[in-house]
């Protein structure tokens, strides 16, 4: 039975016990060949493959290198023999919500290794780390800058061959108040966009404190959370709203060994003039040591903050070495719990197929710097933006310059930015993005209670800023006096109440995956729940005398099918997102949820309507809506029963309805594309059409028109574009491996022509590791083995593989 006469060019070393034979037999039973084990290949050295490597130095902070851990990122590149980065930290929130950096530092050498001579840097994946080489001889020198994990400080160390004097530089642009106009730049802080309401940019305190370089900015008492709450007539219940910007305070300090401050100094990088106040190495070394420690914290006083610092300094400088060694373990965990490699064993930078693969392991590279954050990884360029006018000629402004907003959170982007981490089995870091909903809870509810006197119920909307309520500007300056109460006065937001479901499905998916306890996330799952029953029934009777149509089931208008379909009956998002999540909570054993709770949702999934479809060219589809008054946007709602929900796709009923939803069901040809958000890929892999899922996952991992190949952007977003990246992940894993149920396809939309090494995560705590040679599968480990039953190995769109190889060893 377990003769290697089919394939006899491998060596087989056969150690089958029982279980694993029962597991054979049980793969023969479900169809599938079994022919010998084969040891696993090794893959611990494929992301030295992937390690970026520069041999000439950067122009300026647009050719910059991410690096990372906890929730600090830095930008670091090399100019004009200066070493540079930039300093980020999640909830670096001032008080007009700008994402603020929390400075630059610019290192110098006497004599400069890097004036001549050789020159390296690298990004160095399974470290977590930049090195840095220059010169020659005895002018050689090597840096290294990484980030503890577990405490916010980051880490410079150097060796030269000869001894060197070495000056660290702290450089802040917020040095004076300075007001911002109307203009484009008020799209940092968001909630000012095209407002009435001049907000000022306040500046940091800097000072050195014996050998040490200090600085904080405290937010004042005036900020933009008064200014939103006014504006949206919540004031009476101001009292009872969660303010995460009271009293916030950010910055750190930066100390180096031997070091001592060697004064101030001006200058001008970009378009922004900045002040400079330096530590210089008290006499030439061959080795040097700078650390700088960043503190983020809510406090009552300024002395509270210092004295938290003050803690972290004494906690997180204790031990450089120990904590060296515990980050790089974490990064090295974190590469071995999952990976993808296109033709493993090869290096082809000109392959688009192996950039795809190499792109994924970056992109989760920059996700896994904010693994801890207070905030989530935000869509609009995460910890790792750039000066703007290197995007953009146009917006000369300061390094905190994005788009879209600091504190301010798109949910359309937020969650292809999360999605992927469940096939990654990367959970822990996805408590920053559940969490964001679980504390802006009580202001989503009372929103609901002030507006609609409905209690206990949470409106979240699409666009809001981190304490629950909607950005300013999409709330609207101008908002008629007859407008629809609690509605955003802005064409596209208008309705879109629907998008924090993928967030709660997540929270149950992690219960699915990881047998996680969510009790925490339930009562706003539970919550969002219970405003669209609660709103939608009194919506009908202010328009009717029934709260239901002649099914029973609710009637979800006003709706939206995202921003797209406005003023929707029905929409099918919406009612994919409602049916799938209350699925999902019956599904919790008893103990998890309450019998009040079981009883409450059975009775609401009697009350949701079915999904509307619509014939296209002939063809049957799924509709975006029963009907809807405008196009707005361009997200093909429709498939979002495909994905996010799962309703739709490969081993589930009516597929080919989705598939002539894909080829005939969008209305116009702008709804297709591979920019930014865009989705097609995930839902061409998930719908098993193989050439079509290749050829978009080819554009949307290929590389990025700029020197590090994962900052993509704009599109329609910023660069570095997260939700980018985000779904060009979720593609890649849904070609590889998608669940239905219990079973798990293999291979189901993956070209037989790309070798691929890879190991992904499923529901019930299950890792499926395999590798594809030549269109074959020669090499597969499931665990736990009892899961193997569950497998169905496809190839090209479901034609089931010829033999299986099962490796347990």
């Amino acid at each position: 039975a377990y003769s290697n006469k089919d394939l006899p060019e491998y060596n087989f070393i056969i150690m089958i016990s029982i279980k694993s034979q029962l597991q054979c037999a049980l793969a023969v039973f479900f169809g599938l060949v079994s022919v010998p084990l084969r040891m696993a290949a090794k893959t611990d050295d494929f992301l030295n493959a992937y390690n970026i490597v520069w041999t000439n130095q950067s122009k300026n902070s647009s050719e910059s290198m991410p690096c990372g851990g906890g929730d600090i990122g830095l930008n670091v590149w090399v100019e004009n023999g200066d070493v540079l980065f930039y300093l980020s930290r999640s909830g670096a929130f001032d008080e007009n919500n700008q994402f603020s950096k929390l400075g630059r530092v610019r290192l110098k050498f006497s004599p400069n290794p890097f004036a001549s001579g050789t020159f390296r840097q690298e990004l160095k994946l399974r470290e977590g780390q930049v090195e840095i080489q220059g010169g020659e001889g005895d002018s050689h020198i090597s840096l290294r800058l990484w980030v503890d994990v577990s405490n916010p400080v980051v880490h410079v160390s150097a060796q030269s061959a000869k001894p060197v004097t070495f000056e660290a530089i702290y450089e802040n642009w917020r040095i004076a108040e300075r007001p911002v106009g109307n203009t484009e730049e008020r799209h940092a802080i968001r909630g000012f966009y095209h407002g009435p309401i001049t907000p000022v940019i306040y500046p940091d305190t800097v000072a050195f404190a014996d050998d040490v370089i200090s600085w904080y900015h405290r937010n004042r008492n005036t900020h933009v959370f008064d200014m939103t709450v006014e504006q949206q007539g919540l004031s009476a219940a101001k009292d009872k709203l969660w303010n995460p910007l009271k009293g916030l305070t950010f910055g750190g300090c930066m100390t180096g060994k031997g070091m001592k401050p060697a004064g101030q100094g001006a200058g001008r990088y970009a378009s922004t003039d900045f002040h400079s106040w330096s530590l210089k190495s008290d006499s030439p070394r061959t080795e040097h040591e700078l650390q700088v420690v960043l503190h983020i914290a809510n406090t009552d006083t300024l002395d509270a903050w210092q004295t938290g610092l003050r803690t972290i300094i004494t906690k997180a400088l204790g031990d450089p070495a120990g904590d060296e060694a515990k980050s790089r373990a974490w990064w090295d965990a974190f590469w071995n719990r999952s990976h993808i490699v296109i033709y493993p064993g090869a290096i082809r930078p000109e392959s688009p197929e192996w950039q795809v693969a190499r792109n994924y392991q970056l992109f989760r590279y920059q996700l896994g710097c904010n693994a801890y954050g207070e905030y989530p990884t935000k869509f609009n360029g995460g910890l790792f933006t750039f000066d703007p006018e290197y995007v953009d000629s146009n917006l000369a402004y300061t390094p905190d310059f994005r788009k879209w907003g600091g504190g301010s959170f798109t949910a359309q982007n937020q969650r292809l930015v999360y999605w992927p981490m469940l096939r990654s089995g990367d959970f822990d870091l996805m408590p920053s993005q559940l969490k964001f909903y679980t504390r802006a809870l009580t202001n989503a509810e009372l929103r609901s209670e002030v507006y609609w006197g409905i209690k206990h119920a949470a409106s979240f909307t699409e666009q809001m800023d981190q304490f629950g309520l909607p950005v300013a500007f999409e709330w609207g300056w101008k908002k008629p006096t007859n407008a629809p109460v609690g509605v955003e006065d802005n064409a596209w937001l208008e309705y879109v109440w629907d998008t924090a479901f993928e967030f709660g499905q997540m929270a149950l998916e992690l219960k699915r995956y990881n047998n996680e306890d969510i009790s925490a996330y339930l009562p706003f799952i539970d919550s969002c729940l219970k405003f669209f029953d609660e709103y939608y029934r009194r919506a009908a009777l202010a328009r009717g005398i029934r709260p239901y149509d002649e099914q029973g089931h609710l009637i979800l208008y006003p709706g939206s099918g995202a921003e797209t379909y406005k003023m929707a009956y029905n929409a099918s998002s919406t009612i994919a997102a409602l049916q799938t999540v209350l699925g999902r909570l019956l599904e919790l054993p008893e103990g998890v949820i309450t019998p009040e709770q079981r009883k409450r949702w059975t009775e609401m999934v009697k009350r949701i309507p079915p999904i509307p479809f619509r014939l296209m060219e002939g063809h049957k589809t799924i509709a975006p809506a029963v009907v809807w008054s405008r196009i707005n946007n361009s997200e093909i709602t429709q498939l979002y029963p495909v994905f996010p929900w799962g309703i739709y796709g490969l081993g589930k009923p009516d597929l080919q309805v989705a598939i002539d939803t894909w080829y005939h069901g969008v209305d116009n040809a702008g709804q297709r594309g591979h920019v930014s958000w865009r989705q097609d890929n995930i839902f061409c892999a998930r719908l098993g059409l193989t050439d079509e899922a290749a050829a978009l996952a080819i554009k949307k991992l290929g590389d990025a028109p700029r020197r590090f190949p994962t900052f993509w952007g704009p599109g329609y977003d910023w660069t570095p574009d997260h939700n980018w990246g985000g779904s060009g992940m979720i593609g890649l894993q849904e070609m590889l491996m998608q669940t239905s149920g219990r079973d798990i396809l293999l291979f189901p939309t993956w070209p037989k022509a790309w070798d691929v090494d890879f190991k992904l995560h499923a529901p019930y705590g299950t890792t499926v590791e395999a590798e594809l040679r030549d269109g074959k599968v020669v090499r597969l480990k499931v665990t736990p083995e009892e899961r193997a039953k569950d497998l169905k190995v496809m190839i090209q769109g479901g034609v089931p593989v010829e033999r299986i190889i099962l490796n347990t060893h």
